[in-house]
């Protein structure tokens, strides 16, 4: 057992290393010139790094010894200028790696924003809105750290250890012995460390992610959570999460400080033994004053890499775990994909064909079966049924959220798969029961990001959609600005300003309405009534009706249960078979008079 865990850890191990070393060079390979540039910046730096040292050696075993003070002065213009001109390339790579990695940054954080853009709606369903907010911010920030901060001192550090090493041992092979012995046990201390901050790492990343994803949801949900008087359970659960978080982030903590303690420790003990063999060496005859300074500063020198190497090791770990899941998501591919080759729909009339549709969201919950329907361009078709029998599943299925397991959807003919989702969308309008309205203005929220949509095309949507005479009584009109969510206008205005998008987005083609009327006051109800007895005349459409009031003057009546059309007429027809409808029509009358 204790073999198939340290394999498996092994592997995630190596599977975040991979995902770094992948990441980083995916970002990075753009902006290659600058990084160029710094590299060979900070090789000269780590040859400057081992200059002071032996000047203070030469000087005091050359002019101090032999008691010639003007030979000094040499040396320490030489000192100065060499401390000057690892100022210099200091600020010269710094710059230039700094140039380089918020570059890519930047593009990364764009890659991974248009990544998600083009997810389907079930990578949506099953990731927390809280997980895709800390990847974008935490975890991509992580990683800033790592390219603007980290590699820096890795990179710096690393290459003055190797260049001090080297001229250690070409100075004198018996002091360098003795100032790097304590270096086999540090890695073993490394190693001992490593996996346990990694872990402690990761586990306070999951934690930091579970706490998001709560605090966005309650906080979108405070509505229901003070309607209910539910505040104190929501701060007894978030109890919960904060303590999770914290005893996740105390375990980093803790080995963190262990591990740098212990490093402390080891550095005094090799400077220790450099003092005591050094000293030994200069009254022996086999090392000389000058050569035990200098090697006092190498190894202090020495060290200060392997203690900064080691504060940067905690960063590096999780940096670690942020880039695996980052990079989990940046090649998660999406269940919804565009047509190798797009074909084109010159004019949209709008017949729609299912063939043998099936659907399910979960293999063993069927929710469409083995669905068959025609609908002419131009018809009016209304869609009802029980909560769960479908209906809502089949708009998803008609603008492509998701792909059935079975069967066909056929556009003007054409497979809807064979169609780029974006020409489908704009075939295919779609206003949906829960409006959704962005901070902006009253103008933008019909045209969205289409600046082909002129003013006079947004005008005539919102009085084709019978919106013009609200949006007109608000101060300023079009420009009125909304709040996130639209707050500060009603569902009922919400629901206008949705159908008026719709029409401005997709002037032609399919329109597809999802129970909007559902939610909304009988005022709102007969606007929307009258607007859509306008536009319907001269467009196919598919309502999703939950008021069988508003849907009886429809061309045909599709019944759905559980999965299943069970029937198909018109709303007088479907009345004299006294089916299910009649019993539906039955009962929400029984309901009106009650």
């Amino acid at each position: 057992m204790t073999l198939q865990h340290d394999t498996a850890a092994q592997r995630e191990v190596r599977a975040q290393d991979a995902a770094l070393i992948w990441l980083l060079a995916t970002t990075m390979r753009p902006h290659w010139r600058p990084l160029a540039i710094s590299l060979v910046l900070l090789l000269g730096t780590a040859a400057l790094n081992v200059v002071p040292p032996y000047l203070m050696q030469v000087a005091i075993d050359g002019p101090i010894a032999a008691g010639d003070a003007s030979g000094v002065l040499p040396l320490a213009l030489l000192y100065g200028a060499a401390a000057l001109a690892m100022f210099a390339m200091q600020y010269a790579y710094t710059y230039f790696l700094q140039q380089a990695g918020q570059r890519a940054l930047a593009d990364l954080r764009q890659r991974m924003f248009g990544h998600i853009m083009r997810q389907s709606q079930e990578f949506f369903g099953r990731t927390p809105v809280g997980d895709l907010v800390t990847r974008l911010t935490s975890d991509i920030d992580t990683i800033n750290s790592v390219l603007s901060t980290s590699s820096v001192t890795i990179l710096v550090e690393a290459m003055t250890l190797i260049a001090i090493v080297v001229v250690m041992f070409a100075t004198n092979w018996q002091l360098a012995a003795l100032a790097l012995a304590v270096l086999p046990l540090l890695a073993l201390v490394t190693r001992y460390f490593r996996v346990r901050i990694r872990d402690s790492s990761t586990g306070e990343r999951s934690a930091l992610a579970r706490t998001s994803a709560f605090l966005n949801e309650h906080l979108h949900g405070m509505t229901v959570v003070q309607l209910f008087g539910y505040q104190r359970e929501a701060a007894r659960l978030f109890d919960g999460f904060n303590w999770a978080y914290r005893r996740a982030l105390l375990l980093l903590r803790k080995h963190s400080a262990y591990f740098l303690a212990t490093q402390e420790i080891l550095a005094a003990v090799g400077l220790a033994l450099v003092l005591y063999g050094g000293g030994e060496g200069v009254l022996a005859g086999w090392a000389t004053l000058g050569t035990l300074v200098a090697f006092i500063q190498y190894t202090e020198r020495a060290f200060q890499p392997v203690l900064r190497l080691g504060e940067q090791y905690n960063a590096v770990q999780i940096a670690l775990g942020a880039a695996e899941r980052v990079q989990r998501m940046l090649t998660s591919e999406p269940t919804v994909r565009e047509p190798d080759t797009p074909q084109a729909l010159p004019r949209v009339r709008g017949a729609i064909e299912l063939r043998h549709v099936s659907f399910a969201y979960v293999p063993t919950e069927p929710v469409l079966r083995d669905v068959s329907l025609h609908i002419p361009a131009g018809q009016n078709v209304a869609v009802v049924g029980a909560t769960g029998a479908g209906k809502s599943s089949l708009v998803g299925l008609l603008a492509r959220f998701y792909d059935p397991q079975q069967g066909s959807i056929l556009l003007d003919g054409v497979d809807i798969r064979r169609l780029g989702l974006h020409s489908l969308r704009r075939a295919v309008a779609v206003v949906p029961q829960d409006p959704v309205c962005l901070p902006g203005s009253i103008a933008f929220n019909i045209r969205l990001y289409r600046d082909d949509v002129s003013d006079a095309d947004v005008r005539r949507a919102a009085a084709l959609a019978n919106a013009a005479p609200f949006i007109e009584q608000l101060p300023g009109g079009y420009d009125y600005v909304l709040l996130p969510g639209g707050a500060n206008i009603s569902v009922g205005q919400r629901q206008l300003l949705a159908l008026a998008r719709a029409l401005a987005l997709s002037p032609e083609g399919v329109l597809v309405l999802d129970e909007a009327t559902s939610s909304i006051d009988t005022a709102n109800e007969a606007l929307i009534q009258e607007a859509l007895a306008r536009i319907l005349r001269t467009r196919t459409s598919v309502v999703i009706a939950h008021r069988l009031s508003t849907i009886r003057n429809a061309d045909r009546i599709i019944v759905m249960h559980r999965g299943k059309i069970v029937e198909d007429g018109t709303h007088e027809a479907l009345l004299q078979r006294n089916g299910y409808y009649a019993r539906l029509h039955r009962h929400q009358l029984a309901t009106r008079s009650q």
